[in-house]
């Protein structure tokens, strides 16, 4: 997942700029990369059926490391798209759940992940023409 701290040093990121992904110093490619990482949109999908715990969510995500799940929560956090709520439980009790702009962000990434579920005949016979040649 590419998370802010990942970002090449040599890049500097002015948040004055009129957001452009394109240019290279925008901060919005940042959170694109937080967004479309790749826990990140699975962790989005995954919250888009409803609040979790940490450890359903990695359940869901298959193959994230607790590591991993953990960095890319506290991005999407950062950026907005996701809450963290602390019960005050014994044991605590922390739950995720989307922001409205999380929402946002989840439905469109939950309608692309369906139209590539859908394309996937239509994928695998490109996949195969292409190794055939």
């Amino acid at each position: 997942m590419g998370t802010s701290d990942t970002t090449a040093p040599d890049v500097e990121h002015d948040p004055t700029l009129e957001p452009d992904v394109f240019a290279r110093g925008c901060t919005s490619r940042l959170v694109l990369q937080d967004v479309t990482g790749r826990w990140g949109a699975l962790a989005l999908g995954a919250l888009h059926q409803g609040p979790a715990r940490f450890n359903a969510l990695r359940r869901r995500v298959d193959g994230v490391s607790e590591k991993m799940l953990a960095q890319t929560l506290q991005a999407l956090e950062r950026d907005g798209f996701v809450l963290r709520d602390v019960q005050a439980t014994i044991p605590p009790r922390v739950e995720y759940r989307l922001t409205p702009l999380g929402t946002t962000v989840a439905e469109r990434l939950v309608d692309l992940i369906e139209l590539l579920e859908g394309a996937m005949p239509e994928v695998t016979a490109a996949q195969q023409a292409y190794d055939g040649r």
